[in-house]
C-alpha cells in the first residue's frame, strides 16, 4: 500500500505573510562546459548561486529542487553560454510562474588560460577567476561578466627615493675620482652600486562588464587581454632567468599608482563598443603599507554601474 508523501510548502501557508526578494540556494557545485570566444568549450568547476523572488505573500516557500534539476540539466545536456543562461532563467520563472518573476543566477569559476612567457617562450597555465551573473526582472534580461587579472604595480614614489639614493651613493663613490667608463659599469653591478630599490606588489584589477543581446560566447579572453596589455605588468607562468628580467624592466618602465592603473584601463574600455557598461577596481596590495591603495572607477553612464 503506497504512502502520499507530504507536502508542507503547496499545503500550508506562511507562518507570517510577506513578500521575499530572493529565495534559493548558493554555492552549488557542478561542472559546466563554457563557451568562450576564441577558446574551445571546456568544462570548468563552478560555484552556482540561484535564486527567485516569491511575490506570493501566503506561499510557504518555492520549490528550490526545480531551480537545481534546471542547473543539473544545463550541467549534463548543455553549454554555458549566453543564450543558454537567458533560457535558465526564463525557466527558474516559468516553474515558479505562480510565485515568481524574478529570477537570479551567479556562476563562479576558475579559467584556465595558456599564456606565453615574456622573452623564452616558454607557456605555462594560468587561472583567472570568473564571474558570470545572470538576472531576469520583468522579462528583462541583464547578463554580467567579471573577471579578476593579477598583476605587479611598482611605486613611483619609491623609484624615484631609489634613484636618488643611487645618485648619493655615486656621487660618494665617485666625488673625489676621475672614473673611467668600465669602473662605473663595474660598480653598477654591485650591490653598493645599486643600493635601493623600489617596492612593487603583486596587485588585482577587478572588470565587470554588462553583455548585450549581440553576445554569443563569453569574452573571457578578450577581457584578460585588455587588462593586460594595458597594465604590461601581468603576473607570470612560466619563467626562465631572461623572463625576469625583462619583467623587471617593464615593472621599471610602466611605474605606477593605484589611479595610474586604473586611468589606463577606463581609457581602454571607453574605447571598446562591445561593452553596454563597466566597472572596475584596481587593488594594489601595498608591500609598504598594512592596507590596501584602491580606484574605483565606471563607465559613468545614466542608471549604470554605481561606483
Amino acid at each position: 500500500m503506497s504512502t502520499l508523501m507530504p507536502d508542507i510548502a503547496n499545503h500550508t501557508t506562511a507562518q507570517t505573510e510577506g513578500t521575499l526578494d530572493w529565495v534559493g540556494m548558493s554555492n552549488i557545485e557542478m561542472p559546466m562546459m563554457v563557451a568562450s570566444q576564441g577558446e574551445n568549450e571546456r568544462m570548468v568547476s563552478a560555484f552556482i548561486d540561484a535564486f527567485v523572488n516569491l511575490k506570493e505573500p501566503q506561499a510557504k516557500g518555492i520549490h528550490m529542487s526545480r531551480l537545481y534539476l534546471l542547473l543539473d540539466e544545463l550541467s549534463t545536456s548543455n553549454t554555458l553560454d549566453f543564450q543558454s543562461l537567458v533560457t535558465l532563467l526564463d525557466g527558474f520563472i516559468s516553474s515558479h510562474h505562480d510565485l515568481s518573476d524574478n529570477a537570479k543566477v551567479q556562476f563562479r569559476f576558475d579559467y584556465h588560460l595558456r599564456r606565453k612567457s615574456l622573452i623564452s617562450g616558454k607557456q605555462g597555465w594560468k587561472a583567472y577567476p570568473v564571474t558570470l551573473t545572470g538576472r531576469l526582472n520583468k522579462g528583462k534580461v541583464d547578463i554580467e561578466l567579471a573577471v579578476d587579472v593579477r598583476y605587479s604595480s611598482t611605486c613611483p614614489c619609491s623609484a624615484a627615493l631609489a634613484r636618488q639614493l643611487i645618485q648619493k651613493a655615486f656621487k660618494a663613490k665617485f666625488h673625489d675620482q676621475d672614473a673611467d667608463l668600465d669602473s662605473i659599469h663595474e660598480w653598477l653591478g654591485t650591490t653598493e652600486g645599486i643600493v635601493a630599490t623600489p617596492h612593487s606588489q603583486r596587485s588585482v584589477a577587478e572588470l565587470k562588464v554588462k553583455l548585450n543581446a549581440n553576445t554569443s560566447e563569453f569574452p573571457i579572453t578578450a577581457l584578460v587581454d585588455i587588462i593586460e596589455g594595458c597594465l604590461k605588468t601581468p603576473v607570470q607562468a612560466a619563467v626562465k632567468r631572461e623572463d625576469e628580467q625583462e619583467f623587471a624592466l617593464l615593472n621599471g618602465q610602466n611605474l605606477m599608482f593605484c589611479e595610474d592603473a586604473a586611468r589606463r584601463l577606463q581609457h581602454a574600455m571607453n574605447n571598446t563598443a562591445e561593452y553596454d557598461d563597466f566597472w572596475l577596481r584596481i587593488n594594489h596590495l601595498e608591500s609598504l603599507h598594512a592596507h590596501d591603495a584602491v580606484s574605483i572607477t565606471t563607465k559613468g553612464i545614466e542608471g549604470g554601474y554605481q561606483p
